[in-house]
C-alpha cells in the first residue's frame, strides 16, 4: 500500500486510498521504489525471491511452524479481523458462522478462543460431529424451524460462503441494533437485502477483507497464545490434483 494515506495511517492498509498491491495476482505499481518492476504480475508463493518493505513483513512467534503461519496469514486474518472488531474483549457473545470449510473452521476456532458461543450455519447436518468436536453447535439452513429458533439471539455472523445464498434468514437471527452480518465470501451475484428486516431491527450488514499490518501481527500472537491452528496436511506438488478432487 502507499503507507501515507488516511487508511494506511489508521492501520487499514488493505483499504489503501491509492489501491493495494496484493502479493499474488496483482500488478506491481509505479512509484514504489522499484519502477523496473512496474506492470509485472506479482506471483506470491510461486516467486523465487521477494523483496518487501519491513512494514509488510511479520514476525512468526517462536515455536509456531511455518506451515501453520501460512494459512493463518490468509484464512486466519480474514476471520480474525471482523471478530476482533465485534467480539474480542466482550462478554457473552454469540457468534454465527456460515459455511464450515477453511474460512469457517478458522472463524469457529478463533471465536471460541475469544470466549464466544458459536453456532455454525451449514446446508445440512452432515458436519455436526466436527462442529461438536470444536465446541460449536450446528444448525442446518435447510431446516427453517431450527434457524427460526435462533431469532434475535446472535451478536455477529461471519458469512464465509462464496456462492449465492439467501441471507434474509440469517439476518433474522441477529440481535436488534447491535447485530451484524459480516460478508467474507466474494459472491458475484448481488444479494437481495430484506429492507424491512433491517429497518425494524437496526441490524447491520458489512464486508471485510483481510487485515492491516498491525492486526495481522496481533492475530499471529493471539493464535499462538491460544493454540489456534488450521487443520492441515502437507503434500507434494504432484499430489495437488488428487487433493483438489478429494475436496469435492
Amino acid at each position: 500500500s502507499c503507507m501515507t494515506c488516511g487508511m494506511c495511517d489508521q492501520g487499514f492498509e488493505q483499504y489503501c486510498d491509492k489501491g493495494r498491491c496484493s502479493t499474488y495476482g496483482a500488478t506491481f505499481p509505479q512509484g514504489m521504489g522499484h519502477d523496473d518492476c512496474h506492470g509485472t504480475p506479482t506471483q506470491g508463493g510461486y516467486s523465487t525471491d521477494m523483496t518487501v518493505h519491513q512494514r509488510f513483513a511479520f514476525k512468526v512467534p517462536e515455536g509456531m511452524p511455518l506451515e501453520v503461519a501460512g494459512p493463518l496469514c490468509c484464512a486466519g486474518i480474514t476471520t480474525y479481523s471482523p471478530l476482533s472488531r465485534h467480539v474480542k474483549g466482550k462478554k457473552d457473545q454469540h457468534v454465527g458462522v456460515v459455511g464450515f470449510g477453511g474460512l469457517g473452521m478458522m472463524a469457529v476456532k478463533i471465536a471460541k478462543a475469544m470466549g464466544a458461543k458459536v453456532t455454525i450455519f451449514s446446508r445440512s447436518n452432515a458436519k455436526k460431529g466436527e462442529a461438536a468436536a470444536l465446541g460449536a453447535e450446528l444448525v442446518a439452513t435447510s431446516e427453517p424451524e431450527a434457524v427460526g429458533a435462533l431469532a434475535r439471539s446472535v451478536d455477529t455472523i461471519i458469512d464465509t460462503v462464496s456462492d449465492f445464498h439467501d441471507i434474509g434468514l440469517l439476518i433474522s437471527t441477529l440481535k436488534p441494533v447491535t447485530g451484524t452480518l459480516v460478508l467474507l465470501g466474494g459472491v458475484p451475484k448481488p444479494y437481495e437485502l430484506p429492507a424491512f428486516s433491517l429497518l425494524f431491527t437496526g441490524t447491520r450488514v458489512e464486508g471485510s477483507a483481510i487485515g492491516g499490518c498491525d492486526l495481522t501481527q496481533e492475530m499471529l500472537e493471539f493464535c499462538h497464545a491460544n493454540k489456534v491452528a488450521p487443520d492441515l496436511e502437507i503434500i507434494s506438488a504432484k499430489e495437488a490434483e488428487a487433493a483438489l478432487h478429494k475436496l469435492h
